[in-house]
């Protein structure tokens, strides 16, 4: 069994109008999904990703409103990297952030910058066979768009303590002494550890989790894989989006591992994606409720779309 590279990626705002103007709008990926988290279903779980959806383009955050800043530290992802096709695209996204407000600094082929909450973001040229997986926004021209995750870094005290899990168990492929490549059928992604600053706080701006991408019908056999490999695996759980199994690596970054399937689309049509609030079965009851509650969110007029 091989794990197709990154599913999606979770993490934390506490300024949901903000975080949708910045990834909805100024990054131009597509809102797939506004629906809650269901686990706390009273904040929000918000889904951005390529026009489709699909698994590796997939950046969700939890908003629990006027949260406190966190800090990357040991045993937290600390930078998230997004595909481009060229250094012409490097060009248009440095102009762009700075014109939206957005500092950037800019090495050989990548270029980083910060979301308004502080969490740090990539974009790289990377040559690859994978599927691009594009979102389609009127300011951003179509050979311009991010083209999928290619990787996260994380920040650890001791790389060794993590390898037999990462090697043995999940089947990454070592690229060096820290990295690693995750391969399937389909897509690529790439882990990669650097040594920790400090001990880190869980906050606006930082990552919740890592999610893995395999397909349904090996889905049971990752959990027994995982399970026998001594960590601690929860249950399946079913998101109805698709089904998950959560555990931590040694270093303690929280890996997910979800399906394919079914997707954003089993309860909305293609074309009309985040265009309202998406509850799962379980929670419809709490609509009305909900709705009360939750943050107003800008239009998409507002985002330019």
């Amino acid at each position: 069994m091989k794990l197709d590279g990154i599913h999606h990626i979770t993490c934390i705002t506490g300024d949901a109008p903000a975080n949708v103007r910045f990834y909805a709008g100024t990054l131009g990926l597509r809102l797939v999904k506004k629906s809650v988290n269901q686990d706390v279903p009273t904040i929000y779980h918000l889904f951005y990703a390529d026009e489709k959806g699909g698994a590796g383009s997939d950046i969700t955050f939890f908003e629990y409103p006027g949260a406190e800043r966190g800090v990357a530290g040991a045993g937290m992802i600390h930078l998230i990297t997004w595909r481009v096709a060229s250094d012409a695209s490097l060009d248009f996204w440095e102009q762009r952030l700075k014109e939206h407000g957005f500092d950037s600094t800019r090495e050989a082929g990548r270029l980083r910058f910060e979301d308004p909450e502080g969490l740090a973001l990539e974009i790289a040229v990377v040559e690859t066979a994978d599927e691009p997986l594009k979102a389609r926004h009127p300011e951003v021209p179509d050979e311009h768009a991010l083209l999928g995750f290619d990787g996260v870094r994380v920040y650890t005290n001791d790389v060794e303590r993590s390898r037999d899990l990462l090697e043995s168990t999940l089947g990454f492929e070592r690229d060096s002494d820290s990295s690693w490549t995750v391969r399937g059928e389909s897509r690529g992604s790439h882990f990669v550890y650097d040594g920790a600053p400090g001990r880190g706080v869980e906050g606006a701006g930082t990552v919740h989790h890592v999610a893995w991408a395999c397909s349904m019908d090996e889905h049971q056999r990752w959990r027994d894989r995982v399970a026998a490999a001594g960590a601690n695996v929860t249950p399946v759980i079913n998101r109805f989006y698709f089904k998950s199994i959560y555990f931590r690596e040694p270093s303690g970054v929280l890996f997910e591992i979800a399906t394919k399937g079914p997707g954003f689309s089993v309860d909305e049509a293609p074309d009309k994606l985040g265009e309202d609030l998406a509850l799962p079965p379980n929670y419809k009851y709490l609509r009305a409720e909900l709705e009360k509650q939750l943050t107003p969110l800008p239009s998409m007029s507002e985002l330019g779309r």
